[in-house]
């Protein structure tokens, strides 16, 4: 008898179709089974994650006293690993040349009607400095798959650029890369680079619905894409980040073969995703949305992020500005640790924004507010925004991260971190309101750091701050 094996290095086997099948029909038959709900919420309370099959059952739970328990017991698992900080980044599109022929993106080859354009190295320095302008310190780059026009080349060039840009007090400490699927020997170049976190969604981890949804160009090749984060690892990249695009499919199949893939990810290579992205299917010129018949509400979105964060609770999760305030502001607490703010999805949006082209966005932002904004939103909410990227530096990557989060030791590093790149925010790019309610919030949670030592020693790095004296190790 065929079993699910999870250390299969062939995409479609550990992400099986049947195995999601089965899945799905076992969580529908046990999702209001009293016993067997009370069983998984129990283990989950462990906080050493749940399998796909226990997390399906209670994403189909329908009993509203076991989903405000979920709810609660996601709160408090958000709490424990990750605080009360948010960590605050920003894409960064290079290029919209694509030669393939997604339906669901404005960048597909076959569009006519959207201008193309690549940055030239000067024009990301001028992205940057925008970028720099705001306070951001951490960036996404993203660039159509292109072979002529965006080669693996290019982004190396780019990732060079970006991180030789210092501009009065900026500098942008880590660059995330969004591209396409491609070769370990390429990983191992972005790996010397030395990238963040190699971030590629899935889209969708239904084989017959991919197909279809990518019937042109290299990435019409499933396995080939589905296999790209083993490659990754295998060229050096040990941080990865992995998502789907919901609305694509049925999200309870997307939610399955997303906790399997993760599941792979720890078999293999010791360690599952750093983060999880969460996004979902928006307009955009040339793409209607409504179009898509797999669309889901934002009560049905929140639980996703609830369940996602009780199966990993050691894993990052992202949600961008696809999503309106309202939904963003609700689904902070289920799981959320990092968001994006005052996003362009235009190339060349910041240096010079063309609010009124929608032909260049690859999709329409919900969340339009400013950096400064969306701080001083976050702090009124009593988060921590952060700007920290130490752990890169100071080598806590993969499972050296994996392993401080779930010792609970990490908050050791971040709050001290998250605190301090706040107060440099503050100084250098705040506006005055948002200041005064950033320099109130740092006062208060200084006394929620336990060691007296830890205390003084941030206490004397926020005066440096003050003063204009820069330690760049945050």
């Amino acid at each position: 008898m065929w079993k699910y094996d999870p250390k299969s290095t062939k995409a479609d086997e550990f992400i099986n179709h049947k195995e999601i099948l089965d899945t799905l029909e076992y969580a529908r038959e046990h999702k209001n089974d009293p016993v067997l709900l009370r069983e998984i919420l129990e283990r989950a309370k462990e906080r050493k994650g749940l399998g796909h099959r226990d997390a399906s059952v209670l994403l189909a739970c329908e009993d509203a006293a076991i989903n405000q328990e979920v709810e609660q017991l996601a709160r408090q698992i958000k709490q424990d690993f990750y605080g009360n900080r948010i960590v605050l980044f920003a894409p960064l599109y290079l290029s919209n040349y694509c030669v393939n022929g997604c339906t669901y993106c404005p960048y597909h080859a076959v569009n006519q009607h959207m201008p193309r354009k690549k940055l030239t190295q000067e024009e990301i320095r001028r992205e940057v400095i925008a970028l720099q302008d705001m306070g951001h310190k951490r960036l996404a780059i993203e660039a159509g798959e292109d072979p002529v026009h965006n080669p693996i080349e290019y982004i190396l060039e780019a990732v060079d650029t970006i991180y030789g840009i210092h501009h009065r007090n900026g500098a942008i400490r880590r660059v995330n890369v969004n591209i396409a699927a491609t070769t370990v020997e390429n990983y191992r170049k972005l790996k010397e680079a030395e990238i963040g976190t190699y971030i590629l969604f899935q889209e969708t981890y239904h084989k017959e619905s991919y197909l279809a949804l990518h019937p042109t160009g290299p990435k019409h090749d499933y396995n080939y894409h589905t296999e790209a984060m083993d490659r990754a690892m295998q060229g050096g990249i040990d941080d990865v980040g992995c998502g789907v695009l919901f609305g694509l499919d049925k999200y309870r199949y997307e939610f399955a073969g997303l906790l399997m893939h993760a599941e792979h990810l720890e078999a293999v290579f010791g360690v599952g995703p750093h983060t999880i992205s969460v996004p979902r299917l928006r307009d955009a010129e040339d793409i209607d949305a409504s179009s898509f018949t797999n669309g889901i509400d934002d009560a049905t979105f929140a639980k996703i992020v609830a369940c996602i964060r009780i199966a990993v609770p050691y894993t990052g999760m992202i949600v961008s500005t696809r999503e309106s305030q309202q939904c963003r502001e609700r689904v902070l607490s289920l799981g959320i640790s990092q968001i994006s703010g005052g996003s362009r999805t235009s190339v060349g949006g910041y240096a010079t924004p063309e609010p009124e082209d929608r032909r260049s966005e690859q999709f329409d932002v919900m969340d339009t507010r400013s950096l400064d904004e969306v701080v001083r939103w976050l702090m009124e909410l009593n988060y921590v925004p952060s700007f920290c990227t130490a752990c890169y530096r100071e080598g806590r990557t993969g499972d050296r991260f994996m392993s401080l989060c779930k010792s609970g030791q990490i908050q050791n590093c971040c709050h001290p971190n998250a605190l301090m790149t706040l107060k440099e925010y503050l100084t250098d790019y705040a506006s005055a309101e948002t200041r005064r309610i950033g320099d109130a919030l740092i006062q208060t949670e200084l006394e929620h750091i336990p060691r007296e030592q830890v205390r003084s020693i941030v206490m004397e790095q926020l005066g440096k701050i003050e003063r204009g004296q820069r330690d760049f190790r945050f």
